[in-house]
């Protein structure tokens, strides 16, 4: 099966979680837009809050939250962060990225579960669970990377499940949202919106519904006025960052790396400062920096993360562009 290490990094995001040791006060659920959009680092360096990001590829909603159910076996955060652009798609649409969702979950049932929901018509569950009967093929494919890896561990890639990129490529000209036949969101994804509340309630846990400041894919009015009227109903806290952008002192001729769909490192760390104040002073999250043991752990954390930040910088210095992604 592929390695997820060079040519499609994101594949190894959902596996790094397990190798974490202890609680996290804040767990983002989603897809691109929360693991492109929120530095973990600096929302501890500045707010002494401890974070981890469960992001994937087009991380459907029902992956959302049978890996939201996964985490809480595991931990019992304070707050819960989804991103809503999940709420367009209401049925399986590729299998490559469900596998990037898939793929690096520990059997558990929360997986089995979350296989069931993702399958297209024609897929089968063993193919899920027993990659071989899909792969088996791939003995012609086979590079250095997947002999290189297979009894050697990946080490780390990730900063608490954030996709680092510090390359700049400013937006030029936004693509209009094409008119759709339907504004309304599914019932599929509804039905699993509610799951996602339900589950954070019966844990007493806060969940905060965003939507990240991309601008493409086009977010329409339309799908806006359905989410402030769901989170009203429901005592919700909800933000679309697209409305802030000049608040949080996003530039999009430096803070995206794609012409502006995904932000960069120094748009993440904008959004966290932002997000963080939110976080501190709305739901009296406590600063956790005078705790020794944890900023120990932290301390390691923060130094993997300078070290990246700088080697990517270096690689743009010298050659014009990033030519690998980790340190």
């Amino acid at each position: 099966m592929p390695k997820y290490v060079s040519a499609i990094a994101e594949g190894s995001l959902i596996e790094e979680y397990y190798g974490e040791k202890g609680n996290h006060d804040v767990i983002f659920v989603g897809d691109c837009e929360v693991y492109e959009s929120f530095s973990p680092i600096t929302l501890w360096e500045r707010y002494g809050i401890t974070s981890y990001i469960r992001g994937s590829a087009q991380q459907l909603i029902w992956q959302s939250y049978y890996l939201l159910e996964e985490t809480l076996k595991y931990e019992k955060p304070e707050v819960v962060v989804f991103n809503v652009l999940a709420m367009k798609y209401d049925k399986p649409q590729k299998e490559a990225y469900n596998r990037l969702a898939l793929d690096g979950m520990k059997m558990s049932f929360s997986k089995l579960k979350s296989i069931r929901a993702s399958m297209l018509e024609d897929e089968s569950i063993m193919d899920y669970l027993f990659p071989l009967l899909r792969y088996h093929s791939r003995w012609s494919e086979l590079t250095k990377e997947d002999f290189q890896y297979v009894y050697k561990e990946k080490g780390k890639m990730f900063h608490n499940g954030y996709y680092m990129r510090a390359d700049v490529k400013p937006v030029g000209s936004v693509p209009v949202g094409k008119k759709l036949p339907d504004y309304r969101f599914g019932e599929k994804a509804y039905h699993y919106l509610n799951r996602i509340v339900k589950l954070c309630k019966k844990n007493d846990i806060e969940l905060i519904l965003i939507k990240a400041p991309s601008l493409y894919p086009y977010w329409y009015d339309e799908w806006e006025v359905q989410m402030e009227q769901y989170a009203e109903n429901h005592g919700l806290k909800y933000i679309n960052f697209l409305k802030l952008i000049d608040e949080v002192g996003i530039d999009f001729n430096e803070d995206t790396y794609d012409a502006g769909l995904h932000l960069n490192v120094s748009g993440a760390e904008k959004m966290s400062d932002y997000f963080g104040r939110i976080l501190s002073e709305t739901y009296q999250l406590k600063d956790r920096r005078n705790d020794e043991a944890l900023s120990k752990l932290w301390r390691g954390k923060v130094d993997f993360y300078y070290q990246m930040k700088e080697n990517q910088y270096m690689q743009i210095e010298e050659y014009g562009h990033l030519k690998n992604l980790g340190i």
